[in-house]
């Protein structure tokens, strides 16, 4: 069968006066309708397409690709609300729907929502919720200290932004070690930082640990210094503020990267500022 909600790459087996019939090697087949069909597609040919279910609750092809497939978080806008649920843009001409039983919060058009996409066992349609706890699960990780990962901001809390690690786990990273802008939806990269054995919870940080994360904040201001003509008016008393507004880092990472380039002699430093030393 084919697999629903995700990428299939099916052989054309015929055509018709509504569309392109495409198959798999189970004998199965599914219509591609015109509208998505090209002048260059030939039968026998394989393509690539995105298998869901129609308005019509009738199984359909196209060659459109969503915003997200089956089991994967996504930041969606709803389009419509309606008295049975909202519906999100997800970049097929079939809305995604969200009953209210999955909407943590109701939701409103026009705004954006962290979801999870899967099928409804009882109708076999792909749908969305924003009850993300119940895909989430640490019980048994895929990841270590160190680890470079993948992640979806998820929601903010008190502490920091709770995120989606390798679309799996959850995580937090801690207001106070954010030295960047990020908002819920964006994706980033992430190392992470530390498990706490008594309940698999999992630190992550936006900066690799140690010397990794020196290296890059040197490499940061050294990128800055060439496209500043070599001079960075930062120094020792700057303000941890302006340090942040420049070069997007705290105060400690800029006077240890300073420090990691003043040791090279890659720069001196001067009551006004640091100044890249030319190099014959």
């Amino acid at each position: 069968m084919f697999a629903i909600g995700e990428i299939n790459t099916l052989r054309i087996l015929r055509s018709t006066s509504v569309g392109l019939y495409l198959g798999d090697k189970d004998g199965n087949d599914v219509l591609l309708p015109n509208k998505y069909v090209s002048e260059d597609f030939k039968i026998d040919d394989l393509i690539d397409v995105f298998v869901y279910k129609d308005y019509e609750q009738r199984w359909v092809a196209t060659t459109l690709m969503p915003f997200a497939k089956i089991h994967e978080f996504a930041y969606l806008r709803v389009r419509d609300v309606s008295q049975h649920g909202a519906f999100l843009e997800w970049g097929l001409e079939k809305d995604l729907f969200v009953p209210f039983r999955e909407q943590r919060i109701k939701m409103e058009s026009g705004r954006r929502y962290v979801v999870y996409i899967y099928q409804d066992e009882e109708t076999q349609r792909l749908v969305a919720s924003t009850k993300l706890n119940r895909f989430l699960s640490n019980e048994e990780l895929s990841v270590a200290p160190g680890d470079k990962v993948n992640l979806v901001v998820m929601e903010t809390t008190p502490l920091g932004y709770n995120v989606i690690i390798n679309q799996r786990h959850k995580g937090l990273v801690y207001h106070n070690e954010i030295f960047q802008e990020i908002e819920v939806g964006d994706r980033l990269e992430g190392y992470i930082k530390l498990i706490r054995s008594e309940d698999n919870g999992i630190d992550v940080s936006l900066q690799p640990k140690g010397v990794k994360r020196l290296e890059s904040g040197a490499q940061q201001i050294l990128d800055v210094l060439k496209k500043s003509k070599g001079f960075l008016a930062l120094h020792d008393k700057s303000e941890p503020s302006e340090i942040m507004r420049i070069l997007n880092m705290s105060k400690k990472n800029f006077k240890n990267s300073v420090g990691i380039l003043y040791k090279q002699r890659i720069i001196s430093l001067a009551a006004d500022g640091i100044r890249m030393i030319e190099t014959k």
